[in-house]
């Protein structure tokens, strides 16, 4: 195994979480090297306005390479003929399920990670959230509240860019807003006889989003192209290609390796410390170790568990940093896609502009103040309003200018619709193992996910369809129709749990920094670190607990700690 130089920090993975971390630990002065799975990723490489008609298979896909190589990928919609390079190929990094409990696991391994298909969505969290294990008993006491995360919040939306609008919601914090985006005519109407009918419980408001609508931090503001998934040559949106690794490769101690498959962080029994991480290139098989004062890990929830669960010592047999046995346990994602849509009579002289990359976003109000009488915790819902009819320019002949004036003046009615996004009970029976017979390309275990909905997710989405279809009807919605999810878990995309933490070592695997009990050096700051789910988009929250987790690890270096 070849040697190499020792670094001050090693972070694993370069999505929303990894550049956070490079970006904190190199602007505090220390020497970082970035190991990443994948290969390279420019500005060059994104797809956004590439038009269908310049694609062989007009956007849907070469259905045999899709099938071949992207069997569980393409269920995800960002996954299409050019977006598909984002996304892994499924031979290469297997996972598995129980035969009865399906899991889709949605992967993109290269520089930039998911940060470049993410659905950009961001929302503080609150007490209501943090407090919520210890008051009804599922899962363990948090042991940070949102006075402990605001600031970083804070720190990380000045950085990015967050477009959205303020409403004093408890439940759902302010934050550093850039000029909301504009509610079409009929999300202006829907919110106001919303809010009349439901006395001011019910508030839709337009999504909070990490998009520009005004120049920042040396980005272009959005010019609502659309297809946001297929990356964004003037990011507009928050990636870490385009914001945090170029402002940590600006202090000049970055060291960014692609091609480097972590297979296990190294474990020295005598100091009780991580000592560095062994490698796997991902292109000549060869391992490589590497070394380092301090190791983060942000590959992403079941990629970091997974490498934890690998690094198994005589120390650790049951995998690094598991002294509660509980590594692994925990897991949850967000059950969605319950709802409704309706139609909307009137405002026909009326249309939208542009393809806005954002839609609008109704607060949790189930179980705010009132307790629900059929399950525990919220949702909140996204939704959006469009005239029907655009849909139809596929099928017709025509092009140019009159052809889209054809489009344009003979849509037909609005409609408006939302699903709901909603939190799933910590329970110890979701979990991650690795599998003793499958492995990946590079000879790395895989994992297995059994991760299931259970009754109280289940009640939840039935609620879902029934307060969708009420505020619709109160908007003055006709034809309102409900709809049920069918979506696994894994499918949203907002994996979280599993190295969770605790306020103590026997209760979870990292305290209130994100740091390993057991392993001081060696911090968490994806979504493994979750202690519950909360109802609202996940990666603000960890992008504020990666900062905060940095500047800890810092001050803890400084005083010779770590």
């Amino acid at each position: 195994m070849t040697q190499r130089e020792t670094y001050d920090a090693i972070v694993v993975g370069s999505g929303i979480t990894g550049g956070w971390a490079a970006k904190e630990l190199t602007e505090r002065g220390l020497r970082t090297l970035m190991l990443e799975a994948g290969g390279p990723i420019t500005a060059a490489d994104f797809v956004e306005h590439v038009p269908s008609h310049q694609m062989k298979f007009r956007g849907y896909g070469d259905p045999e390479v899709m099938r071949r190589d992207h069997p569980i990928q393409r269920e995800c919609y960002a996954c299409d003929e050019v977006g598909h390079k984002f996304f892994v190929n499924d031979n290469d990094n297997p996972y598995t399920t129980p035969d009865d409990a399906p899991f889709r696991f949605f992967r993109g391994r290269q520089v930039g990670g998911r940060s470049i298909t993410w659905g950009r969505q961001v929302y503080r969290w609150s007490d209501l959230d943090f407090e919520a294990n210890a008051k009804d008993g599922n899962g363990n006491d948090w042991p940070v509240r949102y006075a402990d995360i605001a600031p970083w919040y804070s720190h990380v939306e000045k950085f990015i860019g967050i477009t959205g609008s303020k409403e004093n919601l408890a439940q759902l914090p302010d934050g550093e807003f850039l000029p909301p985006m504009e509610m079409t005519v009929v999300e202006r109407h829907a919110r106001e006889k919303i809010l009349a009918a439901f006395g001011g419980e019910r508030v839709m408001t337009i999504g909070r989003a990490a998009i520009l609508t005004q120049a920042h931090n040396g980005r272009a503001a959005c010019h609502y192209c659309g297809p946001c998934e297929r990356g964004c040559a003037t990011f507009s949106y928050f990636s870490s290609i385009g914001s945090t690794l170029p402002a940590a490769q600006a202090t000049g101690r970055l060291t960014l390796r692609p091609n480097s498959v972590v297979a296990e962080v190294l474990y020295d029994p005598t100091t009780s410390r991580a000592r560095g991480v062994r490698v796997i290139d991902a292109v000549t098989m060869q391992d490589v170790e590497y070394n380092a004062r301090v190791v983060f890990l942000c590959a992403s929830t079941i990629e970091s568990v997974r490498l934890l669960l690998n690094s198994k010592s005589a120390t650790f047999p049951e995998g690094l940093g598991n002294s509660s046995g509980l590594l692994g346990r925990y897991v949850m994602d967000h059950h969605y896609g319950s709802g409704a849509s309706g139609d909307m009579p009137g405002f026909l002289d009326k249309r939208t502009i542009g393809s806005r990359p954002n839609g609008i976003y109704i607060a949790r109000f189930r179980n705010v103040k009132t307790p629900h009488k059929d399950f525990l915790r919220g949702y909140g819902m996204q939704g959006g309003s469009s005239r029907s009819g655009w849909g139809r320019g596929g099928n017709m002949p025509g092009y140019g200018e009159s052809f889209k004036r054809e489009l344009i003046d003979g849509l037909g009615g609005w409609r408006l619709s939302a699903s709901g996004w909603g939190e799933t009970l910590p329970n110890a029976a979701n979990r991650i193992t690795l599998n003793p017979t499958v492995k990946d390309k590079w000879g790395i275990p895989a994992a297995h996910l059994d991760v299931r909905w259970r009754e109280n997710e289940r009640a939840m989405d039935a609620d879902m369809q029934v307060g969708v279809a009420e505020m619709l009807e109160a908007a003055g919605c006709t034809n309102v129709r409900t709809h049920a999810s069918r979506n696994p878990p894994g499918h949203c995309i907002h994996e979280m749990g599993g190295a969770r933490m605790s306020r103590t070592p026997a209760e979870g695997v990292l305290n209130q920094w994100n740091q390993s009990w057991d392993v001081k050096n060696l911090f968490v700051t994806d979504g493994a670190a979750m202690a519950s789910c909360a109802c609202q988009n996940p990666s603000i929250t960890y992008m504020a607990f990666t900062a905060r987790a940095v500047a800890h690890a810092v001050d803890e270096m400084k005083r010779g700690a770590l």
